[in-house]
């Protein structure tokens, strides 16, 4: 685990990169929640990276903006009772947030039109209820 974080296969964080704080984690645990600092913050700074390409930084401090704080993105982890799963799972929660980050675009929307039989149902439907509510009124007379 304290080895190179690997994102993608373009994208790898050398070990150096990263910083990891340690504090303790608040809410219930038991006897030792009081002494042990279980609660992780991993920080990376995006700005500053070697690991990444021009490109790849530019996306990331587009599309990540409102999560950096002065270039660098913080992930805090504190789910666990034990510091060595919160350190996991906020090296895997850094992973997923440069994945979706640095994924490409998803395709433009093609407009299209509802089909002929889509627009019949929906007009028969609205007869319908029209009708029904027709009937509700009370005076027979109508229909």
């Amino acid at each position: 685990m304290d080895g190179d974080l690997r994102v993608s296969s373009a994208v790898v964080i050398p070990r150096a990169e990263l910083k990891e704080r340690f504090s303790r984690s608040s809410g219930p645990g038991g006897q030792s929640v009081n002494t042990t600092d279980s609660r992780v913050e991993l920080s990376f700074d995006v700005e500053r990276s070697t690991a990444l390409s021009d490109e790849a930084r530019e996306q990331l401090l587009r599309r990540l903006r409102s999560r950096l704080v002065d270039g660098v993105l913080t992930i805090a982890a504190m789910e666990h009772r034990s510091q060595l799963m919160n350190r996991q799972a906020a090296r895997d929660r850094l992973v997923d947030v440069l994945r979706t980050a640095l994924a490409p675009p998803p395709p433009p929307r093609r407009p299209s039109k509802p089909s002929r039989g889509a627009r019949e149902r929906r007009l028969e439907a609205k007869r319908q209820r029209s009708s029904l509510k027709r009937t509700r009124r009370g005076r027979p007379d109508d229909y």
